[in-house]
C-alpha cells in the first residue's frame, strides 16, 4: 500500500513516530502540501492521510488508484465525501480523541477571566506587591465560580466533559442541544434562555448551515453585559465583527477564542485587537496526550481498512 501523508507536521512536529504507519506500507511523508501540489504528490497513492489539506472532487477525479482517505481530525469537511462515495473511496476520521483536552482549555479561559493570573503575576514582577501598603491587592474584580451559570451550546462528548467540570466547581449548568438529554444535574433549555441566564457561554456544536453565524449581534444582545463567551468549536459559529463590536463597546465582558473564521487569521481580523479577547492559535486539541491518541487511531484506521474491516467510516 502506498500511503501519502499530506500535512503531518501539526500532528507530529517531532515528538512522535510514524513507524507504526510505515509498517503498513510505503509512506511518503510531507510536513505541508500547497493546494496546487496535491494531485502530483498523490499520484499512485492507495491511501491519503490529511488534516487540513483539502481533497476536492476535481482532485479526487485525477487519482484513480485512491482507495482510502484518513482524516487526522474529527471534522472532515476538507474532503469531498460525496465524490469519494461515487469513486468508491473510503473516508475515515478520528472521533473523540481530544474531548478532555478541549474541556481543559475551556476552563483555562474561564479561570483566567475569574482571576487574571497572568496580569497579577506581571504586576508582582513589576514591583507592585513589594510597594503595596497592604498584604494583598488585586487589579480586577475576582470571580468565584460556585453559583455561576454556565451555558453549553451543544451537548456531545466535549459538552458533557465541560459540564462535569462545571458541576465540580458548583456551577449551575444549562445546555441547548437538538436531542433530549438524560442528565439529572444539567438543565436543557432553549437558546434564548441560555443566552439570557448564563454568566459563561461555551460553544460545542458542529458547524452547519444552521449554526454558521449563530453568535450574531442579535444573539449577543440577549446576553448579560457581564457574560463571557468561549469558542473552541469552529470559528464561523461567531460573526466576528459583531463580537468585536460588543467587546469594544462593553456590551460583553470578554471572550476566549481558540478558533477563528480563517486560520491563520489575516491581520485585519477585528478580534485580534478587540478589548478583553483572549485568542489562542487553535491549540485545544493539541496536548501531547491527545495527539498520541490521534496518531494511534489514525494508524489503526488504516490497519483496519487494509484488513477489510474499516472503522470510523464517514463516507
Amino acid at each position: 500500500m502506498r500511503i501519502v501523508v499530506l500535512d503531518g507536521y501539526t500532528l507530529n512536529p517531532g515528538d512522535q513516530s510514524w513507524d507504526d504507519l510505515k509498517s503498513l506500507g510505503e509512506v511518503v511523508y510531507l510536513d505541508r502540501t500547497p493546494v496546487e501540489a496535491t494531485v502530483s504528490r498523490c499520484e499512485g497513492a492507495d491511501a491519503i492521510i490529511t488534516n487540513k489539506a483539502p481533497l476536492t472532487a476535481e482532485m479526487l477525479g485525477q487519482l484513480p488508484d485512491l482507495k482510502y482517505v484518513g482524516v487526522t481530525a474529527t471534522g472532515f469537511n476538507i474532503v469531498d465525501v460525496e465524490a469519494c462515495r461515487r469513486q468508491g473511496v473510503t473516508v475515515c476520521n478520528v472521533p473523540a480523541y481530544s474531548s478532555g483536552s478541549v474541556a481543559q482549555l475551556v476552563f483555562a479561559y474561564i479561570l483566567e477571566h475569574c482571576h487574571h493570573v497572568a496580569l497579577h503575576s506581571s504586576l508582582v514582577r513589576d514591583g507592585r506587591w513589594a510597594a503595596s501598603k497592604d498584604f494583598a491587592f488585586w487589579e480586577t474584580p475576582l470571580i468565584e465560580l460556585e453559583g455561576q451559570t454556565l451555558g453549553i451550546v451543544g451537548f456531545g462528548g466535549i459538552g458533557k466533559r465541560v459540564a462535569e467540570i462545571a458541576l465540580a466547581f458548583g456551577m449551575r449548568v444549562l445546555t441547548f442541544t437538538r436531542s433530549p438529554i438524560s442528565h439529572s444535574a444539567v438543565t436543557q433549555v432553549e437558546l434564548d434562555q441560555l443566552l439570557g441566564e448564563s454568566d459563561f457561554i461555551t460553544l460545542h456544536c458542529p458547524l452547519t448551515p444552521q449554526t454558521q453565524g449563530l453568535i450574531s449581534a442579535e444573539r449577543i444582545a440577549k446576553m448579560k453585559p457581564s457574560a463571557f463567551l468561549i469558542n473552541t468549536g469552529r470559528g464561523p459559529l461567531v460573526v466576528e465583527q459583531d463580537l468585536a463590536d460588543a467587546l469594544n463597546e462593553g456590551r460583553l465582558a470578554g471572550a476566549g477564542l481558540d478558533v477563528l473564521s480563517s486560520e491563520p487569521p489575516p491581520t485585519t481580523n477585528p478580534l485580534l485587537s478587540a478589548t478583553n479577547a483572549m485568542i489562542t492559535p487553535h491549540i485545544a486539541w493539541a496536548t501531547q496526550a491527545a495527539r498520541r491518541r490521534l496518531m494511534g487511531v489514525t494508524v489503526e484506521n488504516v490497519r483496519q481498512f487494509a484488513a477489510g474491516t474499516p472503522q470510523n467510516v464517514v463516507s
